[in-house]
Parts: C-alpha cells; sequence; structure tokens
C-alpha cells in the first residue's frame, strides 16, 4: 500500500480508540449505576434497573445505531455526529450487559460482611462504598475484559454511518486498490494488536486489585506488633526479666 493509504488506516485506528475510550466509560458508569440499582431495597428501583437491563441486551446494538443517528433526529430533533452516536448506542448497549457483572459482583460477596457493617453502624452507601465494592470490583475485572474486548469488535459497527473507523477506512482502501485479502489480514491484526493490549493492561489491574485482597489483617497486625519488639528489644528484656524470677 500507498503511504496515503496507510495514513488513512492509521487514522481509521485512531478513531476506534477514541470511540472504544469514550463508549467503555460510559458503559463502565451506566454497569455500576444499573448494577447497584439492581440491588436495591426498593422493588421500584429495581424494576426500573431491570426493565432498562433487559430492553437494552434483548436489542441489536447495529439496531441501536440506526436508531440513534437515523430515528433520533426525526422524532426528537437532535442530530448527533457520529462519533458521539455511536457512543451513545455503544455505551448503553454494553452498559446493560456490564450491569449483570456488577450485579453478580455485589451478590457473591458474603452476607456477613453486610452484617459486619450493620453491627458497625454503617449506613448503607457506606457498606457498599467501604466494605461490598472493595470485595466485588477484583472479581468483576477478567468480566469486564471480555467485555471490553468484545466493545472493541462492536465499534466496527459504527462503519454504517459512514464513520471512519478502522473498518470504513479498511473497505476505503479495498476499493482502491481491489485486493480484500491483505487489507483485511492486515485489519485483522490490527484488532488483535489492540485486543491483546487491553487484555494485558487488564490482568495488570486485576493483580494489583487483588493484591491486598484475602489478607488477615488480624496476622499483618501481629507480625508488625512482633517485629517492632524485637527492634525497640522489649520482648528480650520480658524474656530476661522472666528467666531472673525464675
Amino acid at each position: 500500500m500507498t503511504s496515503g493509504l496507510w495514513e488513512l488506516v492509521l487514522k481509521g485506528v485512531w478513531t476506534t480508540v477514541q470511540l472504544l475510550v469514550f463508549s467503555a466509560l460510559l458503559a463502565l458508569a451506566v454497569s455500576f449505576v444499573v448494577g447497584i440499582a439492581r440491588t436495591h431495597r426498593l422493588w421500584i428501583v429495581r424494576f426500573v434497573a431491570g426493565f432498562y437491563t433487559e430492553v437494552f441486551r434483548g436489542t441489536s446494538a447495529l439496531v441501536m445505531i440506526f436508531w440513534v443517528f437515523f430515528v433520533l433526529p426525526v422524532a426528537f430533533g437532535w442530530q448527533l455526529v457520529p462519533m458521539w452516536a455511536g457512543t451513545l448506542a455503544l455505551g448503553l448497549t454494553y452498559g446493560a450487559y456490564g450491569s449483570e457483572i456488577v450485579r453478580g459482583a455485589l451478590q457473591a460477596v458474603d452476607p456477613a460482611q453486610r452484617e459486619g457493617g450493620v453491627a458497625l453502624s454503617f449506613t448503607p452507601a457506606q457498606r457498599m462504598r467501604l466494605i461490598v465494592l472493595p470485595q466485588a470490583v477484583p472479581e468483576m475485572i477478567p468480566s469486564f475484559c471480555n467485555l471490553l474486548v468484545e466493545l472493541l469488535k462492536g465499534t466496527a459497527l459504527v462503519s454504517v454511518m459512514g464513520m471512519g473507523d478502522l473498518t470504513f477506512s479498511a473497505n476505503l482502501v479495498r476499493l482502491a486498490l481491489q485486493q480484500s485479502a491483505e487489507i483485511y489480514t492486515y485489519i485483522l491484526v490490527i484488532y488483535f494488536v489492540i485486543a491483546f493490549v487491553l487484555t494485558r493492561l487488564m490482568r495488570g489491574l486485576e493483580k494489583r486489585l487483588k493484591a491486598g485482597v484475602g489478607k488477615d489483617p488480624g496476622t499483618e497486625s501481629a507480625a508488625r506488633e512482633l517485629k517492632r519488639a524485637q527492634t525497640t528489644g522489649v520482648g528480650a528484656a520480658g524474656g530476661a526479666g522472666m528467666g531472673g524470677g525464675a
């Protein structure tokens, strides 16, 4: 390929990365808001959150992109640029899947942990923020990693709006060169590289979040006290006193 065609492909890569970041941030926010609402004590909150999840999880992301970009302007007079139309459609759709990940992780936390928060007179918000989420979030990371890779592949759907993402740029190059095998092989490799980088980053985040989970605070505290006693000589002095008394 010529340098001009490669430049077109690289612009498509940049557009895809931008769309991925924006839609992933929206999907993450929707996932936590709706997922936490699915565990709310009020039934009406659970019902609304469940209705949203079922609607967006049960509809096609491609049709949702068409609806946001073509129907929304006619129905409400709101014309969104392709980038924001794609972000909205993908973020809301994949956020519905993410909300189930959040809900499942929250419900997997041992109920005794919540009961301990009640015994400490924590409010529901404090129990969620200080007890439940720190234990649930690390368990969400593998599933969120898979969802992020799926979202990356879903960004190719925005090419139907004429948006210059990686897939749309590849199609233009294919029409210019009349060569399908070469260009689409390059595109497959580019998608794989981006997905591989995302997977490694998410695994690093998972290890970092799980670094302090599962450790016994009592054991660590006892070890610190023992080390301090050995440093200051308190333990040795006590032992000598006991020996002298004997």
